[in-house]
C-alpha cells in the first residue's frame, strides 16, 4: 500500500468513527423525545416529502458510476470540484443596533443561511454558524471562504434562535453553546431537533411540527413551514429529523427564510396562508451550472435550489422582496465560487425582473425596509385537532412590493 493510500485508508477511518460518534452521543438524548404520532409527512420511523419520490441527495449517475460511499467521501473531501480562494477583503459589518424602530425590518447578512433579523421590537438568527468548518469534527468537512458578516462579539441580544433542520452547516453545535453563553436566546426547532438544540445549553425550545405556530411576542408569532429536503447527521440518522423554513408574522409584516429546500408546491401554499409576504430568504446554491459546449442539462435537485429554482420560488411568493442564501462561503456544490450570482443576475434578465427585486446581499450590510404606510391584517390562533395553525382574521390586503432598500 503506498503512502498515498495509507494516508487516506487512516483518514477515510477517522472520519467514518466521527460520523458515528454523534450516534451515541446524541441519539441517546434525542430518543426519549422522537415524535409519536401520525403525519403526513411522518411513516412511524422516517420523515419524508409528500408527492415526491425518494431520491438520493446527489446527481443522477455519479452515484451509480461509483457508488454512493464514493459519492459522500468526494463530497466531504471536495475531490475535483472548483478551485474556491479564501476571501481577504470582507472585513465585518459595523456593530447592529440595539432594536429597530416600530414597524421596520432589518435583516443583516452573515453568511450562508445565517441572518440576523431584527423587526417589532425582536432580534431574531437563523441558523447560526460562527465556525470554520461545518461538520462533526473541527479538522474535517466543508471549510468557510468568506468571513461571517458580523462579529459575533458585535451581535445585539439575540431573542430567537431558528434552526431549520439538522445539517452541520445549519444547526452548529459550537455557535448555539455560545449564544447559550449569551444568556436569554429562546430556539425554535422542527420535530426530532429539540435534544440536540437543548443540549447546547438552551433551555427554553419550542419543538414544531408543518404549520404549526408560537407566538414569541405578543406582536410576534413565527410558523414552522415545509420545505423540500433531508436531514441528516450520522450514518444512521437519516430523516429521523424533520426539516422546515419559517414565516416571522408581526405588525411590521410577514418575513419568509426557507431554510435548505427543493422547488416545489409549498411556496405557493406559504405565499396562499401568508401573503403579502414583504420579505424572502431564499438560497440560490448549490446547484449544477450549465457549462459552454456542455451537452449535458444543468443538473436540478429536488432538495436544493440553484438560482433558476429560487427565481421561480421568488415568484410564486408573490415577489416580495427577496434576499440571496446559501452561497460563497460554504463549498457544498459543483459550481464555481461566482457561479451562484452570475447565474441569478442572467435569471432575473431573463424572466425581465428588475435586479433590486432579488439581491445577493453584501455580508455584514444590514438591508433595511422602513415602516410600512398601512396596516397589515391582525393574525389569530385558532385551534385544531392537529395543532395550532396560524389563520388571517381578515383577507390580506393587497400591498405595493416597491419598498426602498437602505444599505
Amino acid at each position: 500500500m503506498t503512502l498515498r493510500k495509507r494516508y487516506r485508508f487512516f483518514f477515510s477511518l477517522a472520519l467514518t468513527v466521527s460520523l458515528l460518534i454523534p450516534v451515541f452521543i446524541t441519539e441517546t438524548v434525542t430518543s426519549a423525545e422522537k415524535p409519536q404520532q401520525q403525519s403526513d409527512h411522518f411513516d412511524g420511523l422516517r420523515y419524508f416529502n409528500p408527492g415526491v419520490s425518494e431520491a438520493p441527495p446527489y446527481p443522477p449517475g455519479q452515484a451509480s458510476r461509483r457508488g454512493v460511499s464514493w459519492w459522500v467521501w468526494n463530497w466531504i473531501l471536495n475531490n475535483d470540484w472548483p478551485v474556491w480562494n479564501l476571501v481577504k477583503d470582507n472585513p465585518p459589518g459595523p456593530r447592529p443596533v440595539d432594536r429597530v424602530p416600530k414597524g421596520a425590518i432589518s435583516v443583516t447578512p452573515v453568511g450562508h443561511a445565517t441572518f440576523l433579523i431584527q423587526m417589532d421590537d425582536l432580534n431574531i438568527l437563523t441558523d447560526p454558524i460562527w465556525s470554520d468548518r461545518c461538520g462533526p469534527v473541527t479538522w474535517a468537512g466543508p471549510r468557510r471562504h468568506s468571513q461571517p458578516g458580523l462579529r459575533f462579539e458585535d451581535l445585539p441580544l439575540i431573542d430567537v434562535v431558528l434552526v431549520s433542520h439538522n445539517h452541520y452547516d445549519h444547526l452548529d453545535l459550537p455557535t448555539l453553546k455560545r449564544l447559550a453563553k449569551k444568556g436569554r436566546s429562546r430556539a425554535i426547532v422542527p420535530l426530532g431537533n429539540l435534544g440536540l438544540v437543548r443540549g447546547a445549553g438552551i433551555p427554553a425550545v419550542d419543538e414544531l411540527d408543518w404549520w404549526q405556530s408560537v407566538r414569541v411576542s405578543p406582536d410576534v408569532t413565527i410558523t414552522l413551514v415545509p420545505a423540500q429536503h433531508f436531514s441528516m447527521r450520522s450514518l444512521v440518522n437519516y430523516n429521523q429529523t424533520l426539516w422546515g423554513g419559517f414565516v416571522i408574522s408581526g405588525d411590521s409584516g410577514n418575513v419568509y427564510y426557507s431554510g435548505d429546500t427543493g422547488y416545489g408546491p409549498h411556496f405557493q401554499e406559504i405565499a396562499r396562508r401568508f401573503s403579502p409576504i414583504r420579505v424572502a430568504l431564499l438560497p440560490i446554491a448549490p446547484f449544477r451550472p450549465q457549462k459552454t459546449n456542455d451537452q449535458t442539462p444543468a443538473y436540478r435537485s429536488i432538495l436544493h435550489m440553484g438560482p433558476a429554482e429560487a427565481v421561480k420560488a421568488h415568484l410564486d411568493l408573490g415577489a416580495p422582496f427577496t434576499i440571496a442564501a446559501h452561497f460563497q462561503v460554504f463549498r457544498l456544490g459543483i459550481e464555481g465560487f461566482d457561479d451562484a450570482v452570475t447565474v441569478l443576475a442572467s435569471t432575473l434578465e431573463e424572466h425581465h425582473l428588475k435586479p433590486d427585486t432579488f439581491v445577493a446581499p453584501v455580508l455584514g450590510q444590514a438591508i433595511i425596509m422602513p415602516p410600512l404606510l398601512y396596516v397589515l391584517p391582525s393574525t389569530v390562533f385558532k385551534v385544531h385537532d392537529d395543532g395550532e395553525k396560524l389563520f388571517n382574521s381578515r383577507p390580506p390586503v393587497n400591498m405595493s412590493l416597491e419598498e426602498k432598500v437602505f444599505r
